[in-house]
């Protein structure tokens, strides 16, 4: 296995896994090596992918977004990517690294996929990227947002075409200095990676371009139920806005105490997009109406490429896409640009092939382009409008192209 060394701590603090197994212990001595599996190297030949998203526990909603995102766009393009037939193996990550890197290492050494597709985890990405290495096969990631994945840990094997945690939220950063909100913003996320991510992407931008902090926390991630403490705080600090992650249930908890605290009307709230992303919408109802948030896509987005998805996605499943479906398809999307030109099914080829794809300009999210393994790309302002359970995120603004931070 190529040398890859990540703390048990760190590991379980990027998502909060509670489990305490060495995440690295079911890696074996084998994950494939560089085989090309059942497919060969051959252009033309039939692709194998390992579609690993999670089908159990607290994410299992957003793993059957990013499926339905896969397979749509293997319906829309004939079941190939690149003029190769397509087999899907699906493998449920779960909800912490301890499932999800052993998921990964059965799709490569059992199932013999060509490539590697999914993840929500961001630990588990982490965890799983030496054994991408060791096989010398390509994972496109299409949520996890730890820095680290296409920073520090970054291996050529390793592609993602979600987003950073820092790059969504810093987004807003200018945006709201430019409202010189009286009494600056108050920043506040869970006390865990992503979330620290979250705090100083957003800091660093919005100080940048002269916003003032007015205070921070970081409640307990996973454990807090009452979220009034903090809420006192932001009272407290005299802010004139609010600048949140929250994700999941948390999401639904604080949208909804924040409002029933009465902070709603009188201190706007704004977060990164996955406050009120999907189904944590419906379940805040009108707590979460004119909340404002920055993220890379909504399906109210008005271009000629996202009509037709929204339009296809809800005739297949009476729901609108999220942002977690659009990073799936386009994974798909990207390799099919990849195999396109001919490239031979090893990682390295593959490697090689999306660093010269050049800009996606057919994706519902509007155009973007790969920088150093992971998206430039447009954010977008949205705010919550409609009525309940009729609600969706509207495009207020167009916050410009982001690069990873």
């Amino acid at each position: 296995m190529a040398e890859f060394t990540l703390s048990r701590r760190t590991l379980l603090a990027l998502f909060g896994a509670a489990a305490a197994t060495p995440v690295l212990a079911a890696c074996g001595s084998s994950v494939g090596g560089g085989s090309t599996g059942s497919s060969g190297g051959g252009a033309g030949g039939p692709i194998k992918v390992g579609l690993v998203v999670p089908q159990s526990g607290v994410y299992a909603a957003l793993g059957t977004d990013m499926q339905r995102g896969w397979e749509l766009w293997l319906q829309q393009h004939g079941n190939k990517i690149g003029g190769r037939d397509v087999t899907t193996i699906v493998a449920d990550e779960g909800e912490n690294p301890q499932t999800g890197v052993p998921a990964v290492q059965r799709v490569l050494q059992s199932d013999q996929v060509d490539v590697v597709v999914g993840l929500v985890n961001s630990a588990t990405a982490l965890g799983a990227a030496p054994l991408m290495s060791e096989a010398k096969k390509i994972l496109v990631v299409t949520n996890a947002g730890a820095a680290d994945i296409t920073g520090k840990a970054r291996t050529p094997y390793v592609w993602r075409t979600s987003f950073q945690n820092a790059q969504v939220a810093a987004a807003a950063g200018p945006y709201l200095a430019q409202q010189n909100v009286a009494g600056g913003v108050f920043l506040i996320a869970p006390d865990y990676a992503a979330g620290t991510e979250v705090r100083a992407g957003f800091k660093a931008a919005y100080e940048a371009a002269g916003g003032k902090i007015a205070g921070e926390a970081a409640p307990p991630f996973g454990t807090t139920q009452d979220y009034q403490p903090f809420l006192s705080q932001i009272r407290q600090s005299g802010a004139g806005a609010v600048f949140c992650f929250f994700a999941g249930a948390e999401a639904v908890r604080f949208v909804q105490q924040y409002a029933q605290f009465g902070l709603k009307d009188s201190v706007p709230l704004y977060g990164s997009g996955f406050l009120t992303e999907g189904g944590v919408l419906t379940a805040q109802a009108g707590a979460a109406v004119g909340v404002r948030t920055s993220l890379f896509y909504t399906d109210r987005l008005d271009n000629p490429a996202n009509t037709a998805f929204v339009q296809a996605y809800k005739a297949a499943h009476q729901s609108a896409p999220t942002c977690y479906s659009v990073s799936t398809y386009d994974a798909a999307a990207v390799l099919e640009r990849a195999l396109a030109g001919g490239a031979a099914l090893d990682g390295d080829s593959i490697s090689a092939a999306l660093g010269g794809i050049g800009a996606i300009d057919d994706s519902p999210r509007g155009s973007w382009t790969f920088d150093g393994q992971s998206p430039r790309q447009t954010m977008y302002l949205r705010t919550v409008e409609g009525t309940p359970p009729q609600l969706s995120n509207v495009v207020t603004q167009d916050l410009g192209q982001k690069a990873q931070v």
